[in-house]
């Protein structure tokens, strides 16, 4: 009875307090982190490397790829920052500042993934369903436009993160520990809520659904026997739902959270192995057919894959 008393303190007085033993988190977190950190970096950076300096053209797949990889990388430099709080259970000695960037960047990175990888989804449904039209609505220029934009969503909705980020200098493991709240602090939990619930449908639910249809329809399409298979991704979007789901619940469930938060930061890993996969196969079903639309559209006037 004296170990489960140890194991599991709640105080029913205050709804925000309830005590777990997570001493689990100190070694899960930092190896996990650990990972993500080395092989993150080191597939992004080559990732990158192939795009900048051996990509002749850039496709506006090319520069929404690009956009993910910066994303991506801007994160996993924050992880060395985690790996030692979580190695020094929980004692934050970098100040407020770097707290609340850390944290910022971290929900930058969840959600401006989600939407670049929307954008290529949608980018790839448009080329497979609709490749004549699509000829003069994917382009360069546009897609740049888009990724300003993204940016500036993301960049913007996230900014509240900078105010709800907060550290309690006497909260950690001895009365000398800094912590630094992933979420925030007791007195402003409810109003975190509802921010991150109205973020979550703007940023991750209607992403999420663009990309379920577009995949769905695109794997309807490239079954047909006239165009071949080809594999359509969507690992990265799995390791972010996993994580939307137990957060829907963490008031209830803070375990479970600490859990997934290292399966929504793997998604960093995932990103530029899906660029190697199914990049160059799939570049070369969309352009056979391309190709065979175009010549189809010079003998008929007729719509091509108005499904």
């Amino acid at each position: 009875m004296a170990i489960l008393n140890n194991t599991i303190t709640t105080n029913v007085s205050d709804p925000y307090h309830c005590k777990i033993e997570e001493n689990f988190k100190y070694i899960l977190l930092p190896v996990s982190y650990t990972l993500v950190f080395v092989f993150g970096l080191a597939l992004n950076i080559t990732a990158m490397y192939v795009i900048l300096f051996r990509t002749k053209h850039w496709k506006p797949s090319t520069i929404y790829m690009i956009n993910l990889n910066v994303c991506d990388t801007l994160y996993i430099l924050t992880l060395p920052f985690l790996i030692y709080y979580y190695a020094d259970k929980n004692d934050w000695p970098f100040g407020e500042l770097m707290c609340k960037l850390i944290r910022f960047f971290f929900y930058t990175n969840l959600y401006g993934s989600i939407l670049f990888l929307s954008c290529i989804s949608l980018h790839r449904f448009l080329g497979v369903c609709h490749p004549v039209r699509s000829l003069s609505w994917m382009n360069g220029r546009r897609a740049r436009l888009v990724s300003v934009g993204i940016w500036m969503i993301v960049l913007i909705l996230q900014a509240p993160i900078l105010y709800f980020s907060r550290m309690n200098n006497n909260g950690g493991v001895t009365p000398q520990s800094a912590v630094c709240y992933d979420t925030t602090s007791k007195e402003l939990f409810n109003d975190f809520i509802v921010y991150t619930s109205v973020v979550m449908l703007l940023l991750f639910v209607l992403p999420f659904g663009v990309v379920l249809v577009c995949n769905g329809l695109m794997v309807k399409k490239l079954q047909e026997p006239s165009i071949g298979g080809a594999e359509v991704c969507e690992d990265d979007h799995y390791c972010a739902s996993d994580f939307h789901v137990v957060l829907l619940a963490f008031p209830r469930e803070p375990m479970a959270y600490k859990v997934t938060r290292p399966l929504a930061s793997a998604n960093s890993c995932i990103d530029p192995i899906l660029y190697f996969m199914a990049g160059q196969g799939f570049r070369r079903s969309i352009s056979n057919k391309k190709n065979r639309a175009k010549s189809e559209n010079r003998k008929s006037p007729e719509t091509i894959c108005d499904e």
